[in-house]
This record gives C-alpha cells, structure tokens and sequence, in this order.
C-alpha cells in the first residue's frame, strides 16, 4: 500500500537512512544520533512522497520529484521532469515490493499526467535498481559521471512515446 508518511514512520525513516545495504549508492549510510535529532515526527510529509506499507508496516519509501535543471539529465528543453525514486529496507528487497510499488505510482501517473515522460536516474553499478528500471519500462537516454559515478539516466511515457532531448 502506498499513504502518506505518518509519526509511526519515523523509526523506519531513520533505518531506512542509516542502513549501509540503503546507502551504498545514494552517498553512504547516515549515523544514527545524526538521523535522530534531524528527522521530524512526520517524516517525508510533503507531496509526492510515499510510504510503501507491508502488513501494517513501513518497508520503504516511493517519491516523485521534479529534476533540478542544474542538474545533467534532460529529456525536455527547460523541463524539470517527473523523477522516480525508491527507497526500500533490505528486509524487503528480492520480494518484487518495489516493483508492485513503482507500477502502481507509474499507473497513476499515468492517469494524472498522460503526456508527461517519468526520468529515473540510478548508478550503472546498482544492478538491482537499473534491474528494477528497465523491468518498469525505462529506456537508456544517457549516461554521465554525477556524484563520482556512472550514472544511468532512463525515461519512461505513460503513453510509450520515446522522449531524446536532453
């Protein structure tokens, strides 16, 4: 199920935050203390951002977010796209939770913005993650050096146009 985060949230934020498995290719896990005193009751409280529950509890989180222009990463002039990100605890990987999780955000994506291409962005060496992209129906637009790594850049279209800008 996907629903807005709540306060009960919060301890599986900071696992999900501080998890060396989670932070391998998102800059490294977070300390504990740190997480603590900066993550809110209610963390991820802002639109676009998910909790996906499994049995009553939270085992990762989806966002949409729009992509910063400064950023490498395009496939519209001047467009800050939809971006798709997931989070999950390691608990719940190989389970196909993130995949049922992302197809139905794309499903309703879909619905709300039919003519609006979905990026991904995820480093070439996250097999699970690119795995996860192209099981969902990305395609490779780019690959550039962000963050000290390869990143693989993909778009996915509700209507199944290819998107090439950049």
């Amino acid at each position: 199920m996907l629903r807005e985060s709540e306060a009960r949230d919060r301890a599986a934020f900071i696992e999900l935050f501080a998890s060396e498995e989670v932070g391998t290719y998102l800059g490294g896990a977070r300390p504990v203390e740190e997480l603590e005193r900066a993550v809110p009751a209610a963390p991820g409280r802002r639109p676009g951002v998910f909790v996906v529950e499994h049995e009553g509890a939270m085992i990762g989180s989806l966002q949409i977010d729009r992509r910063d222009l400064d950023r490498p990463g395009h496939v519209r002039p001047a467009a800050e796209e939809p971006e798709l990100g997931y989070m999950f605890l390691p608990q719940a990987w190989g389970h196909g939770y993130a995949a049922e999780a992302c197809t139905a955000a794309l499903g309703w994506f879909a619905e709300a913005l039919p003519d609006e291409p979905m990026v991904l962005c995820t480093q070439r060496a996250n097999h699970r993650s690119l795995h996860l992209a192209l099981k969902l129906g990305f395609h490779e637009v780019a690959r550039f050096e962000e963050f000290g790594a390869e990143q693989w850049f993909g778009v996915w279209s509700p209507n199944g146009s290819d998107h090439h800008g950049r």
